[in-house]
């Protein structure tokens, strides 16, 4: 048996079909596995990759914070900045990733820590290339 899944952005519907399983980290409550049948849940979402499971394999998305709801075999995930994998522009986002740890490392504030956060969790969507909780 298979959910409905909808990741909507501002912008647009970045992902609508069908999953076996949804894992998403949420504020607080860690990583969660959503299958069929999950009872209802609503939570905020932490930086980090989701990952929507299905018979064609997985789809990493890099998620910047937002809502997770499960709700009859429907998932819909809210994110003001969501990002599928195959978008992700890997040298810009490394290049990023960069930048915040060299702030980091003079500066140790809240929004060089977000950024490397955003940083490295895209570099993780897009291919386990960094770590997706930094």
């Amino acid at each position: 048996m298979t959910m409905q899944v909808e990741l909507v952005s501002p912008e647009r519907i970045l992902y609508s079909g069908e999953a076996d399983t949804v894992i998403a980290r949420t504020i607080g409550g860690g990583e969660l596995a959503f299958l069929t049948g999950h009872t209802p849940f609503v939570g905020a979402l932490d930086i980090a990759t989701v990952t929507i499971r299905s018979e064609h394999g997985d789809e990493l998305v890099a998620v910047h914070g937002g809502f997770v709801e499960v709700s009859n075999d429907v998932v819909t995930i809210l994110s003001d900045v969501a990002e599928l994998s195959s978008q992700i522009d890997v040298e810009r986002a490394r290049r990023a990733g960069e930048e915040a740890d060299r702030r980091l490392q003079h500066d140790h504030d809240a929004e060089a820590e977000g950024a490397a956060r955003r940083a490295h969790v895209r570099l993780a969507a897009a291919g386990g290339l960094g770590t997706a909780t930094h």
